[in-house]
């Protein structure tokens, strides 16, 4: 008897997949543009604010080839997220879930772990008061409730989500425009070119702070997973017969084409369709994700070089923009210094946005596909957006500074996702998928460099934070 497309999906766990035709792809390559600016978007954060701009304070740009590296490696595992979801319409955690039913809810719990303490809102409050003053603890909350009720309001909360990312790139790059015309400094753009000749590891700022620049430029632990969920409600490939999460007040509930995912037969027409898919999506991917992210990391290094470098005590914390800004008031002009925050306050708020979405997005996911198969996956996603932001709420409401224990599962889970996953992604989209659209020898090739890295990465990282929290225990 001949082997369908859908006899190769494990079933044990989850039921079976449906065999459909893929959807047409767009004619216009600007139909798909959207998911990769959310990966940007919301990676945009203290990485490209503060880490990298810090590191390029303290030891100049020599550094930077580490922003390439992640960035590519990246690129390469947010492909094979998106592989299986173009070919099934299942998100990646579904699919690995299928493998052992309870690894979406392992990576689910790692990232509420990870995104637990409420970091971004917390940070872009703190600019705000460097702005207007205030009380940054009762800003950060109100800024949660903004979060909360935007997410719970907008119709299709995919849509919501990109807008709030397309104009905070938009700001950003508007930011850098004004930045090289008016505050990079000739010595900044003439010590560029070492960043290429003459790389180095500045271990002396702490291996583990380095090795964090390293694996997380661009994005990093589950957000890559969630490339999934965001490319499946952008309608890529499979993903068209899935319905979208839609606002229960405002958004029209889209009726699901049948049970399970979806899978295609590799006929002519199928994989002429899946070529132009592929192309598209990598496309997407290089445009938006990686120049986005690269050119935000480099020139705002740039712009920390030329405003601060040398100065001393200098932290590795929001506390760093001030100075910043302080210093661009001086060398350019009150006016930039305060656009400098502006835009800083903005962007990381956008970043927290997307925090919670992705959190919520990818834990309602796995709770509605492995445990909770009758009940709305639009009730689960608001129900969890709603607990995350009344725990970042009582935290911040309680006077607590971030406890240590959770820094250091913070430090620690994000490279042990990112090394799990890759093994996981080898495995899903070599075993299951047709063998006309399984991933290339090079790209195999990327995913055990990625395996390599962020193994290695775990393993240190562990150990260094390990240590450090038992001497917060003697």
């Amino acid at each position: 008897m001949t082997q369908t497309a859908a006899d190769r999906f494990p079933t044990r766990h989850l039921p079976g997949v449906t065999v459909r035709e893929l959807p047409d792809p767009p004619r216009s390559p600007w139909r798909i543009i959207g998911p990769g600016v959310i990966a940007a978007g919301v990676g945009l954060a203290s990485g490209e604010f503060v880490l990298f701009p810090y590191i390029a304070s303290q030891v100049g740009l020599v550094f930077l080839w580490a922003a390439a590296v992640g960035i590519v490696t990246q690129y390469f595992l947010n492909m094979e997220i998106e592989r299986y979801t173009l070919a099934t319409g299942e998100t990646a955690l579904t699919g690995f879930s299928r493998f052992w039913r309870h690894w979406g809810l392992v990576f689910a719990i790692m990232v509420y772990f990870a995104n637990l303490w409420p970091g971004w809102s917390t940070s872009s409050a703190t600019m705000v008061t460097y702005l207007f003053g205030g009380d940054a603890t009762w800003i950060a909350v109100g800024m949660l409730l903004v979060i909360g009720a935007t997410l719970t309001l907008a119709p299709v909360v995919y849509n919501a989500l990109e807008r709030v990312e397309f104009v905070k790139v938009a700001l950003v790059v508007i930011f850098i425009v004004v930045a090289i015309a008016f505050a990079i400094s000739a010595d900044a753009w003439g010590e560029l070119p070492r960043a290429a000749t003459a790389p180095e590891f500045p271990a002396e700022l702490g291996f583990a702070l380095m090795l964090s620049a390293l694996v997380f430029a661009g994005a990093g632990g589950g957000q890559n997973l969630c490339q999934s969920n965001w490319i499946r409600d952008k309608r890529y490939g499979m993903g068209a017969y899935v319905p979208r999460l839609v606002s229960p007040v405002t958004g029209q509930v889209e009726a699901a084409a049948g049970g399970g995912g979806y899978v295609f037969e590799p006929t002519e027409e199928n994989l002429s369709r899946w070529r132009r898919w592929w192309k598209l999506a990598n496309q997407e991917q290089l445009a938006t994700f990686v120049l986005i992210s690269f050119v935000t990391i480099v020139l705002m290094s740039l712009l920390a070089y030329s405003t601060v470098y040398g100065v001393s005590g200098l932290e590795n914390s929001v506390s760093f923009l001030e100075v910043e800004g302080e210093r661009l008031k001086e060398v350019v002009g009150g006016w930039f210094g305060t656009l400098f925050w502006v835009i800083g306050a903005l962007s990381l708020f956008a970043a927290a946005m997307g925090i919670v979405d992705y959190t919520s997005r990818l834990a309602a996911d796995v709770l509605k596909t492995s445990y909770l198969r009758r009940t709305s996956e639009n009730k689960l996603y608001f129900g969890l957006v709603w607990g995350l932001v009344a725990i970042g709420c009582g935290i911040l409401v309680a006077g607590f500074d971030q406890p240590l224990p959770l820094l250091v599962i913070s430090a620690c889970v994000g490279g042990l996702m990112m090394f799990f996953y890759s093994i996981l992604l080898l495995a899903l989209n070599r075993k299951v998928l047709p063998r006309q659209i399984r991933p290339r020898a090079y790209r195999v090739a990327a995913l055990i460099w990625s395996v390599l890295l962020f193994g290695v990465f775990s393993a240190l990282t562990v150990w260094q934070q390990g240590e450090r929290l038992l001497d917060w225990l003697r």
